[in-house]
């Protein structure tokens, strides 16, 4: 039986920068950080049951969302990593109100700003469901002798240089882009490398899931209603009714509907009229991984990776997946406002 060749991630962020004339590895150390502390959360979760870190931490973060145990603990072991490595000179967290300015990081090479969601998904924890990390990066835009600004964090999604996330589930799986496409590496922990296992991921322009909260469906709008009314429809040239697949973890729908097709849809609702993901740790790293991957994302009207962010913490509707479910999304619900 021949050999199949084993990539592991590191090898092969290495040879994308060899293919790089301008990479000077700074980006390869900041992957070489997440990847200690996504190992670290790995293991933390996967012994959950075992241990006293299920269950909440009896405090609110900034969202005004419960705090669960492994919320803290993965956010405490990202900052860690990612603040002794020496590459990453401030941390936007959804765990924390400010921004996290890494002490010591004025040299040349501490030029990177990571957004991060350590633990989205988090209630689902108790319950044994996917959970996931989320990252972007982006370069600053002050000099590195001065202090990072506010300005250096608010960048629009279009300025990043890598997003990515890791999966924590039947399997753990780290999927990145640095905008030459989409690879996903899975976690061996037999050698406790993540190992290439899909290579150049595509998401089909049609997908058949649907992936929406729909018992908060009374305060969608008419016209969002009536995309949804559109996707339970019986319509075999489209591939209709399509399937409702919900978890109610951002990363586990994101994940299953990439490599699958479909789209998944966290509108603007009566009570939340901006949506309730966030612009720049949750929604700018998928919007730029769909589109690598020949996607779309967008809050009804406007490219998500094209919104100026005014807050650190600022929510915004989206509407991320197949190509042409996203556009016949946007048709629909542009007739009324979201």
């Amino acid at each position: 039986m021949k050999t199949q060749k084993v990539v592991t991630l590191t090898q092969f962020i290495s040879e994308q920068q060899e293919l790089n004339p301008a990479a000077t590895g700074n980006l390869t150390r900041i992957f070489q950080d997440i990847i200690l502390a996504a190992k670290i959360v790995n293991r933390d979760v996967r012994k959950a049951g075992l241990v006293d870190i299920l269950g909440t931490h009896g405090t609110t973060n900034i969202q005004g969302e419960e705090v669960k145990k492994l919320d803290v603990m993965a956010n405490e072991e990202f900052i860690a990593a990612l603040s002794l490595g020496g590459d990453c000179c401030a941390i936007i967290s959804e765990e924390n109100e400010e921004i996290i300015r890494v002490p010591n990081s004025n040299r040349a090479s501490s030029k990177y700003i990571v957004a991060m969601d350590p633990l989205d998904g988090s209630s689902n924890i108790d319950v044994n469901a996917s959970i996931g990390t989320i990252f972007s990066i982006f370069s600053r835009i002050s000099p590195v002798s001065t202090d990072v600004t506010l300005e250096d964090c608010l960048q629009k999604g279009r300025n990043q240089i890598a997003a990515g996330y890791i999966i924590y589930g039947s399997s753990t799986m780290l999927v990145y882009t640095t905008g030459q496409g989409v690879n996903g590496f899975t976690l061996d922990s037999s050698i406790g490398e993540f190992c290439l296992s899909h290579p150049n991921i595509t998401i089909p322009k049609n997908g058949s899931i649907y992936s929406i909260n729909e018992g908060n469906s009374i305060e969608f709008s008419d016209a969002l209603n009536t995309y949804i009314s559109y996707c339970k429809e019986s319509d075999k040239a489209s591939n209709r009714p399509y399937s409702a697949r919900y978890i109610g973890s951002f990363i586990a729908d994101f994940h299953r509907n990439l490599l699958k097709g479909g789209i998944f849809i966290y509108p603007a609702t009566l009570s939340s009229p901006n949506g309730k993901l966030r612009l720049m740790y949750e929604c700018n790293p998928l919007a730029f991984i769909v589109e690598q991957a020949g996607g779309k994302a967008n809050n009804g009207t406007t490219n998500i990776m094209d919104i100026i962010p005014k807050q650190l913490h600022q929510r915004v509707p989206l509407f991320i997946g197949s190509e042409n479910m996203v556009n016949k999304a946007e048709e629909i619900c542009s007739a009324k406002p979201l």
